[in-house]
């Protein structure tokens, strides 16, 4: 018999932003249409398997204050069972279509490898009725390869060719997994992939290593039928003291390198952007730039702090300037917003799992609607249009189209002495922002 942990919880409903119903949503309405898109098809909301199914309020200062009822079974396997039980509940009663997971978050790591995989087939088999029987999918698997201390050097790139042999088998198990779970995407995050320090790292090195880990695994998920995408998620630090995968542009570097730009894109997270002094939006930029938009996890970092705290996205401003970026990029490819964070550890009731991802959800949905209102009922697009119209046609389009020698540059440049000048209008394009909503 399956366990009801949420007896008092009923399903989340979209009542509306007069709405005082914390357990409600005000603005995230799954079925209207932004942009000729649901709201459901444009965000495939996820639920974080290691927060919210796992996470347990501990912290290097103190002990668990997180005593959630289905992590409290001793039988490994039927804690697993439930934990499952508990996620598929939440889900369900959130109208959430997906979940993220690594592989020790479905089930406790056993003594070997060898018993590790047999435990996560074990729960596979049990998660595959769950999601026969609601519909629930999984957005992206991964695998932990930083928490065993076998880990401690690295993962792939350890300077110790066993550890690497293991870590690629647990990739292997995590893979396999994922896509007998019908994962429509699969995700690297190189939290072990760097150093603590130069002098004793041979950086070119490891990241040869890396770079032809990712193309076996390229040609095995080929030779598997696997469709998804692969996904690397930057971040600059923590727990290493400088990770491989810093930020998009340097993993997308990465991948150019190593002839790998045409089978992976990026999943952004807010908080890793800012830890790596940037804005979410910039990365988001970026990687649109490039076309490996992937997708997103959504949360926020905490200004007074310098490491990855994973709250709940509830910034407006930011979600509406990063929401511009989606809208103008077209969208993600193949990847939603998963929800990688978790309540703070003396947030100790169930219902704050449930309100903190209502808010992030709505926070999401606002952001997208006041984006469509700017870019459709605002100046803002035309004024972005016009800052650049030099270049749409005569000698402005010309060079864009690199049609101008470097003669010809100085020759046109070195007769504009009397260059009017052109306001950036900052103030006016963050009034539009401000009001749009």
């Amino acid at each position: 018999m399956e366990n009801n942990y949420f007896k008092n919880i009923q399903k989340i409903k979209f009542e509306g932003k007069e709405s005082d119903n914390s357990l409600a949503y005000k603005y995230y309405d799954a079925d209207q249409q932004v942009m000729g898109k649901s709201m459901r098809d444009h965000f495939k909301f996820a639920m974080a398997y290691w927060h919210s199914m796992n996470d347990n309020g501990a912290d290097p200062f103190g002990r668990i204050t997180n005593l959630y009822p289905w992590n409290q079974e001793t039988d490994v396997l039927q804690q697993a069972k439930n934990r499952a039980d508990a996620a598929f509940e939440f889900l369900q009663k959130m109208d959430f279509d997906y979940f993220c997971f690594h592989d020790i978050d479905l089930i406790a790591e056993g003594d070997s490898l060898a018993d590790t995989e047999k435990r996560v087939a074990q729960i596979v088999d049990y998660i595959k009725g769950k999601q026969k029987q609601t519909g629930i999918k999984v957005l992206w698997g991964t695998a932990n390869c930083f928490s065993n201390p076998v880990y401690m050097n690295g993962a792939i790139t350890n300077p110790d060719f066993r550890v690497a042999s293991r870590a690629a088998a647990q990739i292997k198990i995590a893979f396999d997994a994922s896509v007998e779970l019908g994962a429509e995407n699969y995700v690297f995050w190189g939290g072990r992939e760097g150093y603590l320090s130069l002098l004793n790292t041979d950086m070119k090195r490891e990241l040869d290593h890396l770079g032809v880990f990712f193309n076996k695994m390229v040609d095995y998920a080929k030779e598997q039928g696997f469709k998804g995408n692969f996904f690397i998620e930057p971040k600059p630090a923590e727990p290493t003291k400088h990770q491989y995968d810093f930020d998009s542009a340097t993993v997308i570097g990465f991948l150019n390198q190593y002839g790998l730009q045409d089978h992976f894109k990026l999943n952004i997270e807010v908080n890793h952007a800012t830890l790596a002094q940037h804005t979410f939006e910039h990365e988001l930029q970026v990687a649109a730039n490039a076309g490996m938009l992937g997708s997103i996890d959504a949360n926020r970092g905490d200004n007074q702090n310098g490491w990855d705290t994973d709250q709940f996205s509830i910034n407006l401003y930011e979600t509406i300037e990063a929401m511009l970026v989606f809208l103008r990029s077209g969208g993600l490819q193949g990847g939603g917003i998963n929800f990688d964070a978790k309540v703070r550890r003396n947030s100790t009731d169930l219902e704050d799992l449930f309100i903190a991802h209502i808010q992030g959800a709505d926070t999401f949905a606002r952001g997208l609607m006041a984006a469509e209102h700017i870019l459709t009922n605002t100046a803002y697009s035309d004024m972005f249009k016009q800052r650049y119209q030099s270049y749409d046609s005569g000698q402005g389009k010309a060079f864009e189209k690199g049609e101008l020698s470097i003669a010809e540059l100085y020759k046109i440049g070195l007769n504009q002495d009397e260059i009017a000048h052109s306001s950036g209008k900052q103030e006016l394009y963050e009034s539009i922002l401000a009001n749009s909503f």
